[in-house]
């Protein structure tokens, strides 16, 4: 097959559809060009179905090469890895909106692989993984209820822009990707900073317009490969076997379900499906894999029956009720600063943890970010759900349940400016029965206001859920795991009292219209004021003080030509003050910024003040007339040399040791001793004169005329002292050392 090309435009540029040059063994193989971003994706099928399979085996993966943005790949081995977090959540990006449009029964292994070939940061890989994603499956034989289209919506200066390039993105208090079909939304990832409602409802419409106009481009493109869809079987239960378990089970599945906790309702449903099981084995033991799905598909229509005919809930709830709520602070002594949020039988544990900011994350990715200096993980332990289980790494549903969470907090964390530390937060899921990562929203709300950061405003976050059938819809607030498994949306909210800062959704059927998003938008609103008015009648604003066991972190600036003084040769500087500083195991942290910058993070304020005050002294230039409590550092016969300041001498001449007449230094002082002095002269070339004399009381009879003057000395002397003097001036650091700056000329 020839090489076929479209191209079309989005968001105002070129966006090229190619097909039949590259991966020509994929059931469907599409080059997306965008800039000069390059992406492949490719679709492929097994060929034969997953035997004893209940679900579909659709994987998604995203593969970024570091050669995408002119990288050689950090470490010892040289080479890409496992997936990146940035890779996992495009990949879930990708995955969410074409799930549900592959044909119910489908049990073949479908693999999408998002190849990302060529990275420029004004056009999204993500965008083209999912539009690739789309018109590779579209134009495959592979079966496919599409196609989607996705964008990225940002909002600057009021104004919506679709696919926004990297300096608008900045500016941007938007970042929603949205995917859909032509006549309705599939997903939504949003971070916000502070959004109304309304604007976020019409960021969704304004880049669902746009959708459709990438759909009808990919229809047209399919159009042009005119490749047929093949028949792959569909594994289906028989109507018979549907009919009977309806007539089996409806009543006592009904009866079952109804239950506020968790644990007796899921025996009781597991207790009701295996004597259905038995029954319906005698009867149709030809359909033996297929009786679990039916069961399950019963379940699913008695749960929407009850919801929507009767405004029934499993646990009796009300539709737009949230369950109870428990709210504690200050849960772990020795943590900077912790959260626990109860809602229902759902519960986080979150604690914060304060660091330098040389405890930042660095980045070896393709994307513009190289640091962070705000974490948020979550954690989904086994038992969390009262099962035993292996525990391993996060998998892809925790790392983008800590991304939301991240997310939503983001727009309220001081900036480096205000608050110069690293702050981790990690959500423990000690108990599981829904909308568990909103909860860790509200326990991070809690540990961060607990740990005296200064927040701007608290965040609350809600999971929204919808069933639908031929009665009608219901829009459900504070969704459980029943109603979130058996369900047609999960529709995460988080937000402040003045708007939103993340969303996430994922739908099971195919759409939502602006009726429905409009209502769960609302609802959600309602539910997040309550909560947040039960986050802020425990804790109403953050502490004003840090934990005592968080670090202290003090700014200073100095010039930026004196940071090699600071440091010294090999650090010799900077370690001595960081060894001087130790208390115990406990090291002060000294992060030096190009700019002159520097943040010092110890164990107390006192301690921080110290280093503050060594790091001044390392840095200033001392002047005449200034008086030194300084140290002996060598002695010469003509005179001893001091050190007033960390890594800068002076010379004290013989004659200004005292006003008597001094025969030799040794009688004086010794190498060690403490002096006082002062600075009389410093010469042309930065070599500085000192006088201890100068610095004690003059006395009774003094006669001037009888001490050693410097005119007294004979020329030998004189050029002896000179020289000498010169060449103690290397062992100063920095950029008053004048022989450097001539060396180095």
């Amino acid at each position: 097959m020839e090489a076929i090309t479209t191209d079309f435009l989005v968001g105002g540029r070129t966006l090229a559809l190619e097909t039949g040059k590259m991966a020509r063994q994929a059931n469907g193989s599409v080059v997306v060009r965008y800039g000069d971003t390059v992406v492949l994706v490719t679709v492929v099928a097994s060929r034969e179905p997953r035997e004893n399979a209940d679900f579909f085996p659709l994987t998604v993966d995203v593969e970024e090469r570091l050669y995408a943005v002119g990288k050689i790949p950090g470490g010892y081995i040289k080479r890409e890895g496992r997936p990146s977090e940035s890779a996992i959540l495009a990949a879930r990006l990708t995955d969410r909106p074409i799930r549900p449009l592959f044909p119910e029964g489908l049990r073949n292994d479908v693999h999408v692989v998002v190849s990302i070939l060529s990275v420029d940061y004004d056009h999204s890989p993500e965008i083209c993984g999912m539009i690739g994603a789309s018109a590779a499956l579209s134009i495959s034989d592979i079966p496919f209820d599409g196609p989607i289209g996705a964008v990225q919506v940002g909002y600057v200066d009021g104004a919506f822009v679709i696919n926004p390039t990297a300096e608008q993105d900045k500016a941007s208090d938007l970042k929603l990707m949205i995917a859909g079909t032509y006549d309705a939304i599939l997903m939504i990832e949003a971070g916000a900073n502070i959004v109304p409602e309304s604007v976020m409802l019409d960021a969704i419409l304004f880049g669902h317009e746009e959708i459709r106009r990438i759909i009808e481009e990919i229809r047209h493109f399919q159009d042009i490969v005119n490749r047929p869809k093949a028949e792959y079987p569909l594994i289906l239960p028989s109507a018979e076997l549907m009919a009977a378990t309806r007539e089996l089970g409806w009543d006592k599945l009904l009866e079952a379900m109804h239950n506020s906790d968790k644990q007796q309702r899921g025996e009781n449903i597991a207790q009701t499906n295996t004597e259905l099981k038995q029954i319906l084995l005698e009867r149709f033991p030809e359909e033996e894999a297929m009786i679990s799905v039916t069961l399950k598909k019963v379940l699913k229509e008695v749960v929407r029956y009850a919801i929507i005919h009767d405004g029934i809930r499993p646990d009796g709830r009300e539709l737009d009720e949230i369950r109870p709520i428990s709210i504690e602070v200050g849960v772990l002594p020795r943590v900077h600063g912790t959260g626990l949020f109860t809602r229902g039988q759902t519960q986080a544990l979150t604690a914060m943890t304060l660091g330098p900011l040389s405890d930042q994350q660095m980045l070896d990715g393709i994307g513009v970010e190289e640091s962070r200096r705000y974490l948020h993980h979550y954690n989904f332990p086994p038992f969390a759900t009262g099962e035993s289980g292996p525990m391993r790494g996060p998998n892809r549903r925790a790392i983008g349940h800590g991304a939301l969470a991240g997310r939503a907090l983001e727009p309220v964390i001081p900036s480096e400016e205000e608050f110069p530390y690293t702050l981790r937060l990690v959500s423990d899921i000690l108990e599981s029965n829904g909308s568990s990562s909103m909860a860790s929203v509200c326990g991070s709300t809690l540990a961060l206001m607990d740990g005296g950061v200064p927040i701007k405003a608290p965040v609350a976050g809600i999971a929204m859920g919808l069933v639908k059938n031929d009665e009608g819809v219901a829009v459900l607030t504070d969704i459980q795991g029943l109603e979130d498994a058996l369900g047609d949306m999960d529709f995460k909210v988080a937000g402040t009292r003045e708007g939103i800062t993340a969303i996430q959704m994922d739908i099971k059927i195919h759409g939502l219209d602006r009726e429905v998003l409009e209502t769960a938008l609302q609802q959600a609103r309602k539910a997040r004021l309550q909560i947040l008015d039960m986050i802020e009648a425990i804790i109403p604003e953050p502490r004003k003080d840090l934990s005592l066991h968080a670090p202290r972190i003090l700014t200073m600036q100095i010039d930026p030509e004196k940071i090699r003084e600071v440091i010294g040769p090999g650090g010799k500087m900077i370690n001595k003050i960081i060894e001087n500083t130790r208390i115990g195991d406990k090291k002060v942290d000294i992060d030096i910024q190009d700019d002159g910058t520097i943040y010092i993070a110890a164990i107390n304020q006192d301690v921080a003040r110290r280093v503050q005050k060594m790091i001044e002294d390392l840095t200033r230039s001392p002047e005449v007339g200034e008086v030194f409590e300084g140290r002996v550092t060598r002695l010469m016969n003509f005179g001893a040399f001091v050190e007033i300041l960390p890594g800068k001498e002076g010379l004290v001449h013989i004659s200004q040791l005292s006003y008597n007449r001094v025969s030799k230094v040794e009688d004086v002082v010794a190498v060690g001793d403490p002096l006082k002095v002062k600075v009389i002269e410093i010469d042309s070339v930065g070599r500085i004169n000192l006088s201890h004399k100068d610095t004690q009381p003059i006395p009774e009879g003094y006669d001037p005329s009888k001490s050693r003057s410097s005119q007294e000395r004979s020329p030998h002397e004189r050029t002896h002292e000179h020289s000498s003097h010169e060449r103690s001036a290397p062992r100063r650091s920095g950029p008053h050392n004048p022989t450097r700056r001539d060396s180095a000329k």
